[in-house]
């Protein structure tokens, strides 16, 4: 396992890519050990697709690596500043997907402190489709996974009102006026070139 920052992708010290050897594959797979019986897919906690390639959810355990498996994952983007657990990094290395972690900090509200410049390179790494399929994950799914899918959503051109509703079905009675004041204030000007996918074309998802 190497373990280095990548500038050009994650912003230095912001965020630090892992990247996960994959293993020698030569056990059976989880069909293969199961056979006869009916695999349970189970996704994890707030679970959505976003757009093509790209999916969000709450933080995976083991009882959900089977439906991530299925989805062909070639790399998660992680929220949070803790370690990744060590059953979770051995699912990573038995199936060959890149780990992007952006450590950051859970606060309750006033939550005045969202690091625009670590959200500005998570959108780095999921606006390059050599990293999709892309799993978008904190520990709930809820704010800051939801403020960097709401700035993504800016990029696409929604309207606020479809964004912060998207926003508020996940986060519901914790939803913050903070982090829609961070997504209202998230400025898309620096972002050029963007792939034909993200364009403004996208703008007919707003309902």
């Amino acid at each position: 396992m190497r373990v280095g920052s990548r500038s050009d992708l994650v912003g230095g010290e912001r965020g630090s890519l892992i990247e996960v050897s994959p293993a020698d594959n030569n056990r059976p797979t989880m069909g293969e050990e199961r056979e006869g019986e009916e695999e349970l897919l189970v996704p994890p906690l707030n679970f959505a697709m976003v757009d093509n390639g790209i999916f969000r959810s709450g933080f995976p355990d083991s009882a959900n690596f089977s439906f991530l498996q299925s989805l062909g994952l070639r790399s998660i983007l992680y929220l949070c500043p803790e370690p990744y657990p060590e059953a979770n990094y051995e699912f990573l290395k038995d199936n060959g997907i890149r780990l992007f972690q952006f450590g950051i900090e859970m606060c309750k509200e006033p939550f005045a402190n969202i690091p625009e410049e670590t959200i500005r390179e998570a959108l780095k790494v999921i606006l390059d489709v050599r990293n999709h399929p892309v799993l978008i994950h904190c520990k709930r799914g809820k704010h800051r996974t939801g403020c960097l899918v709401g700035c993504l959503r800016k990029l696409q051109r929604w309207c606020l009102s479809s964004i912060f509703d998207e926003y508020q079905r996940y986060a519901a009675a914790k939803a913050r006026v903070s982090d829609q004041r961070f997504m209202e204030l998230f400025d898309i000007s620096s972002f050029k070139n963007l792939p034909l996918s993200f364009s403004s074309a996208r703008s007919s998802a707003n309902r």
